[in-house]
């Protein structure tokens, strides 16, 4: 393949990222959250909520006036399927077929994370059948008046497996409660349930990156996911070839993108507080080689090792990462604390920049049913920068 420098300078590439992100031009309406959905490919689930969980968050920063309830509303309308991508999320109902690339291996045998009683997967499957959906903790709670002659952890795994292979689905009902419902009977006659030929999913998984992400590498497409790189490398280079697609060569990679992809929307003078898990960030090599930004959520690293805090947030600005904030919500004081506030060597500390970000920080503490903001932790001049404006209504 010939060598070709790229065509997009490096701030019209961190520009064209962030369109096809979904930042630049929030969606709103009915249907919202289901375009911003479809536009990512996946909304990542995560249980932390020493904050609004991060599918919340996500979610939050794409869609206008966003609430909770508007991810359950799309999900009961079936809008959003339940499922795996690089990790547990919401997925398109569009894109159901594609889950059964996954699933069919794990019905003829294959595993998830255990080997799960077969037989007790069958008497899950039975007493599903006869009661309806039900929630896990009726298999997984020992010693409760329904659920008690389980045991919790065989039970567990039966359950994660019966969902990996498909048989179950997640149902969500009332205040986002999570329910296991046979599959064939919650998605009756409206999905076509023929598995994608790999050429298929390859294509699939190329499509979806590059309408999200703008430009990617194979091995960006492939993140996370087995035995695809040769696949999706095949079809690249076919759809380069043909002309269906564009590549060019950066810092010894090979990135790709549509020909029809162009910079439409302008980017404001904003700061965003992304989640830890939000689908900009969550390559992280693809984050330091696109946006010279390098990040790690801490949650994992022991206390006494972390650089800047349990649940640390990256901070954008316009087109570039300044910083990050850790952050907690004191929720029965409705304080929002900044536990630690660091921002990166080099950025000016102007007022366009404290003006974003002290408007982005009442947004998110708003988003988190909090009233206050409390710094905990900045150096002197960043203190000194920030509480004036802070302090402020």
């Amino acid at each position: 393949m010939k060598t070709v420098s790229s065509p997009f300078s490096p701030q019209e590439l961190r520009q064209l990222v962030l369109q096809q992100q979904g930042l630049l031009k929030p969606q709103q309406g009915k249907g919202a959250v289901a375009r911003v959905v479809s536009q990512l490919g996946y909304v990542q689930i995560d249980s932390i909520n020493v904050v609004e969980r991060a599918h919340h968050h996500v979610l939050f920063n794409r869609v206008r006036r966003y609430r909770p309830e508007l991810l359950s509303q799309a999900c009961e309308q079936q809008e959003l399927f339940e499922y795996w991508a690089h990790a547990a999320a919401f997925l398109p109902m569009a894109d159901f077929r594609f889950s059964l690339q996954r699933k069919m291996p794990l019905r003829d045998g294959a595993t998830h994370w255990f080997n799960p009683e077969q037989e007790l997967m069958q008497q899950i499957l039975r007493t599903i059948a006869t009661q309806g959906a039900l929630p896990g903790r009726f298999f997984t709670e020992a010693g409760s008046s329904q659920g008690g002659w389980w045991n919790w952890q065989p039970a567990k795994q039966a359950l994660e497996q019966l969902f990996m292979q498909g048989h179950l689905s997640v149902l969500r009902q009332g205040n986002f409660q999570k329910l296991y419902e046979l599959t064939d009977r919650l998605y009756p006659h409206s999905l076509e349930m023929q598995a994608p030929s790999e050429q298929e999913f390859a294509e699939h998984l190329i499509e979806r990156t590059l309408q999200s992400q703008a430009v990617a590498t194979a091995a960006q497409i492939c993140y996370l996911r087995k035995n695809c790189k040769a696949q999706v490398q095949q079809v690249l280079t076919a759809a380069v070839q043909a002309g269906r697609l564009c590549s060019f060569v950066q810092d010894g990679q090979s990135y790709y993108y549509s020909p029809q992809l162009v910079l439409t929307d302008k980017v404001p003078d904003k700061v965003w507080l992304l989640s830890p898990f939000d689908n900009l960030v969550i390559q992280r090599d693809r984050l330091r080689q696109l946006f010279n930004f390098d990040y790690q959520i801490e949650v994992y690293v022991p206390a006494e090792k972390r650089k800047v805090g349990y649940y640390s947030l990256p901070i954008l600005y316009r087109d570039r990462f300044v910083g990050q904030v850790d952050v907690k919500a004191e929720r029965k004081l409705e304080v929002l604390t900044l536990q630690h506030l660091v921002i990166e060597p080099g950025i000016r500390l102007t007022e366009g920049l404290r003006h974003a970000l002290v408007k982005a920080l009442r947004s998110y503490a708003d988003f988190n049913q909090c009233t206050e903001l409390a710094l905990k932790k900045a150096s002197p001049e960043l203190r000194q920068w920030l509480m004036p404006a802070l302090a402020e209504r």
